[in-house]
This record gives C-alpha cells, sequence and structure tokens, in this order.
C-alpha cells in the first residue's frame, strides 16, 4: 500500500489533544478514576498485515508518521489490543488513513476469545472517528466489515480511553534473567530464558530481536525462524504483567545461524478441528484456528483426525469443515479420527476425494524438501487386535525404500498422552516401528488438549534417540480435562492453538500459536536423526 495515498487532513494522535476534546458528559461522569489512553504501547494482534512495514504495532505506538494497514481486497478484518487489564471503556479514537471502513464496529471482550459490540458504524466517511462507548473488558479489537477503497483497512493510530479497574499496581515485573541461546540451524534460533517475578503476576514476554520487538510469548522460551544463514543476531526479552507495566530490558545475547542453502518451509498442524458451529457464533474455534494456518502461510497443512463431528456426513463437512479449513484443502495431506470412522468414512471419503486416498489407501506417504510424511489411519490401532496388519506391513516397507534424511509420522490416536483417553497400549507395536526407524516427529489428535513430549524410546522413557511426540488435538472441538503429566511431558495445555512447525533439511522446531495470536509454547530445534 504506497504512501502516496496519504490524504491531507488534520489527525489528532497527541495524547494530549485527543484527552482535551473529550465529550463533557464522559469528562464529566463519575469514575473510579479519570479517563486516561490506555492502549498506546499494548501488544497487538491482527488478522492480516500488507507487510513488515505496516505492522500492528504502528497502530498504538503514538506516532502520527505510521500505520496499520491489512492486506488488501479482503473482508472482513481485525485489529486486537489486549489492554493489560480489565478497564471501563469510554471512548475510542480512529485516526483513518486513506484507506477507510464504510462499515465497522468496535468489540469487546474479557479473555480475548469471546467478544461483544460495544458500537458499530455503518456510514464510515474516512475522517478521524471519535467514537463515545461504554464497555468494559480488557480487550478491544476494530473489526473491518465493508472497505470504502479497493486497499484495505489502515489508521495512524487507534486510542482507547478510560479507566483501569485497579490504579495500585504500577510496579513492574524484574528484568528476566538467564537469556540462553539453544542450538541453532540456518534459518531458526531458540531461546530460553529464567522467568521473571512480579507482584501480581507475569503475563508474557516481549522478544527483541536487534533491537526490534518480533513476538511476544506466554512462556519464557521462544524459537525464532525464517532467519538468515551464517548470519548474527542480537536477542533481548523483556516481561510485562497484567496493569500494563514493563519490566526493562534483559542483557542481550548474541546468536549465529548456521552456514547452509537456508531452505526449508513451513507446516500448519492440528486434529478435532471442526464442531458443527460457524464464525457468526463467538463461541465457535474453527474460523479462529484456521485465521491462525492463513497467517502462517504454510507450504501444507496437516490433519491429525476428526476433522468434523459428530458422525461427519458429505453435508456436515461442506457445512462447517469447509468454510474454514477448507480454504486449505488443495494443499492439506489429511488422516480420519475416529469421529470419520462412526459413518464408515463416507463424509470423509466424499470431501476430500483423491487427496483421502492418494495411494489407494487411508494411509499414505508424501514428500517435501529433505523430509518423507507418513500418514497412517489409527483407527486400525484401537481394536484391542494385535495380529497381522496390512498398514503395519505397507509401513515397514515404506520406511525401508525411504531416502530421505528426516521423517515424520502422524496418526490420530496417541501412544503417550496425559490428556483425557490417556495412553493406548493397542499401538505398541506401531510406535516401535518408529523408534526402532529413528522417526523423528510424530504428530497426534484425539486428546482435546497440547500436549509436546521429549524424544522418547519405546517404552517411553526421555531418549534423545527416540521421536519427538506432539498431541495437537487442539483445533476446534470442546477441551478435555487433564490428567497428571508424563515424567517426560516438556508441555501440557488445555488450550485451542495451531502447530507451527518449521522444516529444514536437516531440523525441525515447533510452536504452538494461541487463537489470540501468541506463541504457547516452542520446542527446542531438533536435528534429524538419520
Amino acid at each position: 500500500m504506497p504512501l502516496t495515498r496519504l490524504r491531507t487532513f488534520t489527525r489528532l494522535t497527541p495524547v494530549i489533544a485527543a484527552i482535551a476534546l473529550l465529550p463533557s458528559a464522559i469528562a464529566a461522569a463519575s469514575t473510579p478514576q479519570a479517563d486516561v489512553l490506555l492502549s498506546q504501547g499494548k501488544p497487538v494482534a491482527t488478522s492480516t498485515v500488507e507487510s513488515s512495514s505496516y505492522a500492528g504495532a504502528k497502530a498504538v505506538d503514538g506516532s502520527a508518521t505510521t500505520r496499520w494497514a491489512s492486506v488488501e481486497g479482503a473482508d472482513p478484518q481485525w485489529l486486537r489490543i489486549d489492554l493489560g487489564q480489565s478497564a471501563a471503556i469510554h471512548r475510542v479514537l480512529l485516526d483513518w488513513e486513506a484507506a477507510y471502513a464504510k462499515k465497522y464496529r468496535i468489540e469487546v471482550s474479557d479473555d480475548g476469545t469471546n467478544f461483544t459490540t460495544a458500537t458499530a458504524v455503518d456510514n464510515g466517511d474516512g475522517k478521524t472517528d471519535d467514537l463515545t462507548v461504554n464497555a468494559h473488558g480488557r480487550y478491544v479489537r476494530f473489526v473491518g466489515v465493508t472497505r470504502a477503497t479497493s486497499y484495505g483497512y489502515s489508521f495512524w493510530e487507534m486510542q482507547v480511553f478510560g479507566s483501569t479497574d485497579s490504579s495500585g499496581d504500577t510496579q513492574p515485573p524484574t528484568v528476566p534473567t538467564g537469556l540462553t541461546a539453544g542450538p541453532t540451524t540456518a534459518t531458526s534460533a531458540a531461546l530460553t530464558w529464567s522467568a521473571a517475578t512480579d507482584n501480581v503476576g507475569v503475563t508474557g514476554y516481549d522478544i527483541l530481536r536487534d533491537g526490534t520487538v518480533v513476538a511476544t510469548s506466554a512462556t519464557p522460551s521462544y524459537a525464532d525462524n525464517g532467519l538468515t544463514p551464517d548470519t548474527g543476531y542480537s536477542y533481548a526479552v523483556r516481561a510485562r504483567d497484567a496493569a500494563g507495566n514493563v519490566s526493562g530490558t534483559s542483557t542481550p545475547v548474541t546468536v549465529q545461524t548456521q552456514a547452509g542453502s537456508g531452505t526449508g518451509f513451513v507446516l500448519a498442524a492440528a486434529g478435532d478441528i471442526a464442531e458443527k458451529c460457524t464464525a457468526s457464533s463467538s463461541s465457535c474455534i474453527h474460523p479462529k484456528t484456521a485465521k491462525l494456518v492463513e497467517n502462517m502461510k504454510p507450504a501444507a497443512v496437516i490433519t491429525m483426525g476428526d476433522n468434523q463431528y459428530d458422525e461427519p456426513t458429505l453435508t456436515d463437512f461442506k457445512n462447517y469443515y469447509d468454510k474454514t479449513w477448507g480454504q486449505f484443502k488443495n494443499i492439506t495431506h489429511p488422516i480420519p479420527g475416529n469421529h470419520e470412522s462412526y459413518s464408515k468414512f463416507t463424509g470423509y471419503d466424499a470431501y476430500f476425494g483423491a487427496i483421502a486416498k492418494p495411494q489407494g489407501q487411508r494411509y499414505y506417504s508424501w514428500e517435501m524438501g529433505n523430509w518423507h510424511f507418513i500418514a497412517l489411519d489409527s483407527n486400525d490401532f484401537v481394536t484391542h487386535e494385535f495380529g497381522p496388519s496390512e498398514q503395519l506391513a505397507w509401513l515397514k516397507q515404506d520406511l525401508a525404500n525411504n531416502k530421505k534424511g528426516c521423517v515424520a509420522a502422524y496418526y490420530h490416536h496417541p501412544r503417550w498422552s496425559s490428556g483425557d483417553h490417556g495412553d493406548n497400549p493397542d499401538s505398541i507395536e506401531l510406535w516401535n516401528i518408529m523408534t526402532s526407524n529413528k522417526v523423528d516427529l510424530v504428530l497426534n489428535g484425539h486428546d482435546h488438549d497440547y500436549e509436546r513430549f521429549v524424544p522418547q524410546n519405546a517404552d517411553g522413557k526421555a531418549d534423545a534417540g527416540g521421536p519427538v511426540e506432539i498431541v495437537g488435538g487442539s483445533g476446534g472441538a470442546d477441551l478435555y480435562d487433564l490428567s497428571p503429566a508424563h515424567p517426560t511431558t516438556a508441555k501440557l495445555l488445555k488450550t485451542y492453538g495451531v502447530l507451527k512447525l518449521s522444516m529444514t533439511d536437516t531440523s525441525f522446531q515447533s510452536q504452538l500459536i494461541g487463537v489470540d495470536g501468541k506463541v504457547l509454547d516452542s520446542s527446542p530445534a531438533y536435528t534429524c536423526h538419520r
């Protein structure tokens, strides 16, 4: 979106001028504390950005010369601000660039997932919009419904005014310590640090690369991907609390990526995806996880079964899954779960067509880069029958024929799980084949949660030579309760999200991206066994 589209009008970005223009009715209102600018410098998530030059954070940086811009030609789009704590919200100011909204909503939420409309504009004219609202929440979201131009949506500043529920917490978290760079590849670096402390509680961390915030993480770890081979980078982190207080910046560390071609690709993966609901319901999750996939721009999408609920027919797939995750159908490599089996796979086979059985069966293999991927139908391994299996025979031969240096397998029922279903002893032989053939990564669903294990051997004990198993049944189905974690569990969460897998010719890293766009878990960089 070129800068030549600037319009000449007076922008009300200075905080003092904005506060001075408060309507007298609001200024005189009886509130626990005076209305203040709540949004400046707060974390921002967006549906899209036109480019890194127009990131969402630029809409809350207090500058009259920087702006957020969404991708061109697409409705709807949104920008969400995390105020850091709950607040009474009385005013929202939008300082539009030329790409303005004809119709849009301002929404508020307590949890960042379930939003209610605070006000709506149906006749936007592109002038500075100064909106009086009466709402309460922690998250404030602009939702563009109809563009007024052929471009996207773009504004210089979005300012939210009101009063926080508690004014007493002014103490920032402690500065994070112990920032350490783990294994690096040609295109990635893994970071860990010691958790900061706070008088109330730390809510997350900013990751700075060469002095610029590039991501936020809910945990004291992060995997940075998409780097340039044989290049030095400086990293630092800082902590935030619920009141919006920010710590000082940690002692930086320098990371040197490995030499190499830099060839690699990103995959998106999840299981247990589409309930019978649509985006018209704020509690419907699969539209939100589909948006995460869209933002990842993956080379391929992996689904780990139970793609559609409950006993899915072709009509169910068309009415629900197809409206969200269906947009990635041409790059999806699916496998079925137990719910697809309830209708004898009729809906699954009819919807996915040739990609359901690319090699004549619901199990198959495919390749990308230096990776060999094995897709299995684990419904064969939950019958408590341990006789000969055509699928196991095929699997052994497929692994024997493989010439690639890295191997990943995915199927619905996990061998190890701390979720509601627990371990699956019926797949012992399947897991043994994975360990004996030095498979690097195993992805599963079935339990509606997220669990990442350290590499394990055939007995489920920590072993650097074994596969990394990740249960990613967090794509949208109702979440399950958790059982006590296994000794080999690296991370266990009752949450929704999508796995972002960054693959190179010799390694992989995983991240769980939550529906709010935050990184909820990052794995180390693992080098392939072969």
